[in-house]
């Protein structure tokens, strides 16, 4: 299995269709959204071209490919307008290892959940790849708003590695498992 992992797209219909392009070339079997689909939240600036109702119509389209958390943004009349599930956190085995997504605003590097090698989660706007008592923590960052100087970003996770990478694809980092 081929999974595409994006977080935090804050109702970004520009950011959304790079998406959906990426998803395109990327092919993956699944996608996973990490959370905070529509709004943007009180500490974060309008994302570009802010317009929720075209982000959950071009998800709805894809509902059938998509796996969704819920983030601390999003919000009981998004689950309304959507047409697929919200979850607090997916457990998922992949490639042996055990695999833990959240949004990331409970659990993250420093709140780790029990029994996982690998915690996948958002909600900082931060891609990286990291470690904290045996346990692999990747961040998919934000495809539409990233912070601390690092660039929009989406994880694809194989039976063998992750892959942290910006908008056109190009490698920022990686785990091989």
């Amino acid at each position: 299995m081929k999974y595409l992992v994006a977080s935090d797209i804050h109702g970004s219909w520009y950011f959304t269709q790079i998406l959906l392009e990426i998803i395109k070339k990327e092919n993956p079997d699944k996608v996973i959204l990490l959370g905070d689909l529509y709004y943007h939240g009180p500490r974060n600036g309008l994302s570009m071209e802010y317009d929720p109702m075209k982000v959950a119509k071009a998800f709805n389209e894809i509902k059938d490919k998509l796996e969704v958390i819920k983030g601390n943004c999003d919000a009981e009349v998004d689950e309304m307008i959507s047409e697929f599930k919200f979850q607090n956190y997916i457990r998922k085995e992949i490639g042996g290892k055990r695999f833990f997504f959240t949004h990331g605003h409970h659990y993250n590097i420093d709140n780790l959940p029990d029994n996982v090698d690998v915690l996948v989660y958002g909600h900082f706007h931060t891609g990286y790849v990291r470690f904290n008592n045996g346990v692999v923590c990747i961040n998919a960052g934000s495809i539409s708003l990233p912070k601390n100087a690092t660039p929009n970003s989406y994880l694809i996770i194989d039976e063998e590695q992750i892959y942290l990478k910006d908008l056109n694809g190009e490698l920022i980092d990686n785990y091989k498992y």
